[in-house]
């Protein structure tokens, strides 16, 4: 087990975690919680999420990690969906939820209260009174102090029930049928007694969860951070002595506009594994951060679906430049038209996989869903992409985010990569935009960094040249307050689905 799990200045042994999770096992055991009930985790980056984690596992149970940013209306619908029998949340978030949520729904649940630990609460500026447990919700902090160890065999890392959310209509539950295989192809050969192990990431998301429930059960060293911070991430790194990282491309992009003074004060010198996946991440991004860190850049291509289906060396990221490298020993990887058919080298299509040591899934009751991804045996996320003369893939961008502007196929992500070198802009979301003319136009929403002034003549004319004419947005728009996500990922379909509400239709 873990040798040490760290948030803030608290630290608890892999030891103390599990004897937290046994008592709390106990609890969730007399409320009725047993082998394949569902418990629903509405919690921040945290130790008690690891503690939940394994309290449920423990019981055979099936943990349920929903992304706090949802509505009280969509955590509701998740714990409806899975039939959850408890739910386990930050005090905070329960505060705000639980009075939206229908009392015949909490009438059947137990619901156990976090209380916030200050490195949360200043992260968040919570005020103390959001931070103590809610009435009608029962205090951790009481369970493990009144509650038996709940004496059973220590598991091995188990797969999450994780909702995935698309474009339209609910988000959808994926829940394995079986165990998964243990490999040690890509990342997984990454969880060993030795790592020290940074998570900047949310643990509601399938990678991050991953690497924390990885590094938890190969013996490492874990270090949790409340919320993503650039020049914190640093300081974590030097004083830690991290070796390992899981982030997205956006938290990337974050650090390099860090001033050159700020990224020279810190030694990065024990880092070997930084691992990238979740987005398109700019090739010039990556060599970026190659040439300040070193060869210790990797990255993977995957779905919650698929789990990893590609494995990126640094090597591989500097050969082959926008690539996310090739499938790893498992997996299959096909690129298929709309049709069907299998695509030539280097032919845009929709990409299908599948890997053989990934236990099988369907969608938690609906089984339709389920069946629409799959081809010969193969899924798919929906997203778009080519595999070269090398079997290297390279991502063009999600199916469902691709603008179709009078009759021609535009993929967003090549527009935010460019816009993205234009000095001043700290982020910058492409979508498409109802059209009269053309059905839809390229638009892009710009947040620029602290003190820069951008004007949208300016970006088009950097644009011209980089990219195509017809990819250029005729929509710039500068707005520093984008909404965001845990990992400050941005939420396109907020900012599109504003443009689209008067018009009745969402293509």
């Amino acid at each position: 087990m873990a040798h040490r799990v760290l948030s803030g200045d608290r630290s608890q042994t892999g030891d103390e975690v599990i004897a937290d999770a046994r008592r709390l096992a106990t609890r969730l055991h007399v409320a009725g919680v047993g082998q394949g009930s569902r418990v629903v985790l509405l919690l921040r980056n945290d130790i008690a999420f690891l503690t939940a984690t394994l309290a449920v596992t423990l019981l055979g149970a099936v943990a349920v990690p929903v992304n706090w940013h949802f509505t009280a209306r969509e955590a509701a619908y998740v714990i409806d969906d899975c039939d959850a029998a408890a739910v386990i949340g930050h005090s905070d978030l329960l505060h705000r939820q639980m009075p939206e949520w229908p009392q015949d729904l909490v009438a059947r649940l137990l619901i156990v209260a976090v209380e916030v630990p200050e490195e949360l609460a200043a992260a968040y500026r919570l005020s103390p009174s959001v931070c103590q447990p809610p009435a009608g919700a029962e205090p951790l902090a009481d369970i493990l102090r009144d509650h038996p160890s709940h004496e059973a065999p220590l598991p091995g890392p188990s797969s999450a029930m994780l909702y995935t959310s698309g474009t339209t209509g609910n988000p959808k539950g994926v829940l394995r049928l079986g165990q998964n295989i243990p490999n040690t192809e890509g990342y997984n050969g990454l969880f060993v007694p030795d790592a020290r192990t940074l998570l900047p990431t949310p643990l509601y998301h399938s990678a991050p969860n991953r690497f924390g429930n990885g590094t938890f059960h190969g013996g490492g060293e874990l270090v949790l951070m409340p919320r993503f911070d650039a020049e914190d991430t640093l300081r974590l790194i030097a004083a830690h002595r991290i070796t390992t990282m899981f982030i997205v491309p956006t938290m990337l992009i974050r650090l390099l506009k860090l001033p050159e003074a700020v990224k020279l004060r810190h030694d990065l010198s024990s880092l070997r594994h930084v691992v990238c996946a979740g987005a398109p991440c700019p090739a010039e991004v990556k060599l970026a951060i190659l040439r300040w860190w070193g060869p210790v850049l990797y990255e993977f291509y995957g779905s919650t679906e698929t789990s990893a289906l590609t494995w990126a060396t640094p090597e591989d990221l500097q050969r082959k430049p926008g690539s996310v490298g090739r499938k790893v020993p498992s997996a299959t990887l096909e690129i298929h038209d709309d049709h069907g058919n299998p695509c030539p080298t280097g032919e845009i299509g929709e990409i299908y996989g599948r890997v053989a040591t990934t236990a099988e899934f369907t969608y938690h009751k609906r089984p339709e869903d389920r069946a629409a991804i799959e081809r010969n045996g193969l899924i798919t996320s929906g997203d778009m992409g080519y595999l070269d003369e090398d079997g290297y893939l390279f991502l063009s961008d999600r199916k469902r985010d691709m603008i179709i502007a009078g009759g021609v196929n535009i993929y967003p992500a090549q527009i935010e990569a460019a816009i993205l070198e234009f000095p001043g802009v700290l982020d910058v979301a492409v979508f498409g935009i109802p059209d009269p003319d053309l059905g839809e136009s390229v638009c892009a929403i710009l947040a620029p960094e602290p003190g820069q002034d951008i004007s949208a003549d300016a970006v088009r004319e950097f644009l011209a040249g980089r990219i195509a004419r017809y990819m250029v947005p005729r929509t710039i728009v500068v707005d520093a307050d984008m909404p965001r996500d845990a990992s400050g990922k941005v939420f396109k379909r907020k900012l599109r689905e504003q443009y689209w509400a008067r018009t009745g239709r969402s293509i």
